[in-house]
């Protein structure tokens, strides 16, 4: 089995859709995925994820799914001295850096930041949408991997966001997902592959194979986005999409 997590367009956030570079991602990415063969679609419910898939789906004069669960990571927390709430990409690093239990993939919920949100709710409620979509492929969970009774060659995409794809591939991997959050990105209109390994019969892993990659926008000389990262070196304006 290979899944596909492709992550939306660069997004014009106020209006939950693209701006007009990332209508031209979406154009270059529906290129992409109009040559490799694709069993089924879903699509988070939020606009600029919608509006990045439709491209592709008229290409192919598809239909995609829309799963509630997809939509974008809506944990939060709450800042202890303002009371407002972030999310958990927002950390900064001299926080999360020095909390050890967030980067253990079974203690990370009991972080004292962590449990005054939901973030362990939506963590929870992703991972159970995800295996109900691997069971209708005959997949079950069985521990940290995947009984199934037929290894199949079927490949799904999933358009959706990157919060939400660090959740899966956190659950898929087992990698802490505090480590992902902080640790990769995933650029706007990318798309992340994983494919199962079975190398006893019957029960499988997941593999990345490639994370974020947009290689659709390098050969049409399309920049890459830098939504979702901040600024490489302080007070410079790098055009990075977020700053300190």
């Amino acid at each position: 089995m290979k899944i596909l997590l492709i992550r939306h367009g660069e997004p014009d956030y106020a209006i939950d859709s693209l701006t007009e570079k990332g209508w031209r991602e979406a154009e270059l990415l529906s290129k992409q995925l109009s040559t490799m063969r694709i069993d089924d679609f879903f699509v988070s419910p939020l606009g600029r994820a919608q509006d990045t898939a439709r491209a592709t789906l008229s290409r192919l004069n598809r239909k995609a799914e829309v799963l509630n669960w997809l939509q974008e990571f809506r944990g939060t927390v709450v800042d202890p001295k303002t009371g407002v709430r972030s999310y958990a990409w927002d950390f900064m690093p001299q926080y999360w850096t020095r909390c050890p239990e967030l980067a253990d993939m079974d203690a990370w919920t009991e972080n004292p930041l962590i449990a005054t949100g939901n973030s362990a709710e939506i963590y929870a409620e992703t991972t159970r949408g995800l295996d109900a979509l691997l069971s209708r492929y005959g997949y079950h969970r069985k521990g940290a991997l995947y009984a199934t009774e037929r290894n199949t060659n079927v490949t799904i995409a999933l358009f959706c966001h990157f919060g939400i794809s660090m959740n899966i591939l956190s659950y898929l991997l087992r990698i802490p997902f505090h480590l992902l959050l902080h640790g990769f990105i995933m650029a706007p209109s990318s798309i992340t592959t994983l494919v199962t390994e079975e190398r006893i019969p019957g029960e499988v892993w997941f593999r990345c194979t490639a994370l974020g990659d947009t290689a659709h926008l390098s050969v049409a000389g399309e920049p890459i986005s830098h939504y979702g990262r901040y600024r490489e070196q302080y007070g410079i304006d790098d055009g990075l999409g977020a700053k300190e």
